[in-house]
Order: C-alpha cells, then structure tokens, then sequence
C-alpha cells in the first residue's frame, strides 16, 4: 500500500462486504450505508492501495487476483483486531450463530447426530450447515472462508501444516485414528479365501473418490509395487459405495471406522488389505483467523465431544 500511514480502516471493512457479497448494493445494505457511499470508499481504497481491486461484471464486482490475494490477511487482521477491542464472551443459548462444516458422508453421519444431541440439549442457538467434502485438501476452502471447521482426512494438507509449524495460518487437532480395510459383499467368492496381493488385483474395484478423480490412495500404493487393479466405478459417497458393494462382487477400501457409515455394516465383510496403506488420521482444520474466537472454539469443543471418536 502506498499511504498506510493514513489508511482508513473503515476502508477495510468496505473491502470485506464487497469481497463477501460480491454487490455494492448488498454490500451497502450490511455496512448500513448508500451504494454511492460504499462505491466512494472502494474508489478510496483503488487509490490507497495503488491499483483496482474490483472490476464490474455481469454477475457484480469481480475481485482482482491482487484483492482475492488481499483478503485472506485482511479477514485476519479485521478479525485479530475485533477480538482485542472487544473479546466479550460467548453463550450458545445466548447468541445466535450459523456454522459451515465440510466433510464427507461418512464423517457427517458419525458425528451430526451427537452434535444435533448436544446443541439441543443445552438449547444452543447454533445453526450447522453441512458441506459437501469434494477435495482431500480443505487448504483452499478455509483460506477463501468457504467453510469455517473441515473434518477428514487431509494427508497432503497435514503434511504441509505441520512442516509450516506456526508459520501456518491453519490449526488442526486430531480427532480418531484408524485404518483401511477391504470390504465387500457377504456371500462374496473371495470372502472366504486369503486376500493375496494377486487375489486383490485381479478383483474389480470401486472407489470412493470426493474429487472424482479415477486414482486415488490405493492405487499409488500399488504403483510403488509395480501393480495395478482396475476400478469400474467411482462414486463420492460412502453410502453410494456400501450400497453398490452389497450387490455386486466389486470390493472397494474403506476405514474401518466408517464402514457403519455406510448403512450396510451387517452386509459387508472386511478383510485386511495385503499391502500397506498406512493409517487414517481424521483430523479437524480450521484458519488461523477462527483461533481464538470463543464462539469458535465452543464449536471445536462440540465436535470433540459430539464425534465421540474412537479408533478401530
């Protein structure tokens, strides 16, 4: 910035709206100010900054790439900055807040039900907004504020943070471990004979893929063994995959620990794979900017207890 001696932070806050709302008019609407006001204060900003952080499109205001790299150390600043004006408190039965959590099926079917138990129990005014899991790096989503807690398994993501150590603008906290295990179909011809490295890969497969992406886990595994299988479906969803299981001769890989999340636990047979794939670190990830924030942090308390995580 060219004058941040004299930056206004009302500007930032203008800057905020727009990037949340994409509209000067919703934008003025949230700020309480007129669409004249808030195109003033952006035309400001153009200046302080020294150069355009928006152009108009059909769909609103479009960010440029130096405001979409702009807003994630603004949202932490303004939000560092709100907090040691005024920490106050937080009373879930109290103060109304919505949450956004992004995991996959599984996950949500395991711990929605205890975190639904807890917020009414203690008539908590939390709204929770599942998302759809679609990526095994949530890294992306919570630095862009598209969700506020990511709860899977994230072995890239992870390995990243911790080698940023508190460099990293994303925190973490394990909740379960487990491992994967092969299942499939009761009554299937290779329940009942040793589940060889050749027996597994001459098998046809399905896989649980949240990108969609026809490889995953499994199949690097078995690249560094010089060996292949060949999956004839892919499918996003856990409960997609114990369905598709339990009536066809597919075997796929899942945890272990989220084989119940696929509705046909009595249906499946699980056998331990003849390779090593390592094990399963369920983990939550949140920004750097959710930290000390106590409605925040009443949340991640919530979902370590409502989970009741345990390994298998």
């Amino acid at each position: 910035m060219k004058n941040l001696r004299t930056l206004d932070l009302n500007l930032l806050r203008v800057f905020e709206a727009v990037m949340e709302e994409g509209s000067l008019t919703r934008a003025a609407h949230v700020l309480s100010m007129t669409q004249p006001a808030v195109s003033h204060a952006l035309k400001r900003l153009h200046e302080t900054v020294g150069e355009v952080l928006f152009v108009r499109s059909a769909t609103g205001m479009k960010p440029t790439p130096r405001a979409e790299a702009l807003w994630p150390q603004v949202r932490i600043a303004l939000t560092m900055l709100q907090r040691a004006l005024a920490p106050g408190d937080f009373d879930p039965r109290r103060d109304p807040v919505t949450y956004r959590l992004a995991m996959a099926d599984a996950t949500a079917a395991r711990l929605a039900p205890g975190l639904v138990s807890s917020i009414e129990k203690m008539q908590a005014l939390a709204n929770i907004h599942l998302m759809p899991l679609t990526t095994r790096d949530p890294r992306r989503l919570l630095e862009h504020d598209a969700c506020d807690l990511a709860v899977g398994y994230f072995p890239d993501a992870m390995a990243a943070i911790v080698a940023a150590g508190e460099a990293s603008t994303l925190r973490h906290a394990r909740l379960m471990e487990t491992r994967y295990v092969c299942a499939m179909r009761r009554g299937h011809p290779l329940a009942e004979v040793p589940l060889t490295l050749d027996v597994f890969c001459s098998a046809h497969h399905l896989l649980v893929s949240f990108s969609g992406k026809p490889h995953g886990l499994v199949d690097r595994a078995l690249g560094g063994l010089g060996r292949e299988r060949r999956v004839v479906m892919t499918v996003n969803q856990f409960f997609t995959a114990g369905r598709v299981v339990t009536e066809t001769d597919l075997l796929t890989v899942l945890p272990l620990s989220f084989v119940p999340a696929t509705g046909y636990q009595d249906e499946l047979v699980t056998r331990e794979l003849p390779f090593d794939l390592g094990g399963v670190q369920v983990e939550m990830v949140w920004h750097l900017r959710r930290d000390g924030d106590p409605a925040h942090q009443w949340l991640r308390h919530e979902v370590q207890r409502a989970g009741a995580f345990t390994g298998a």
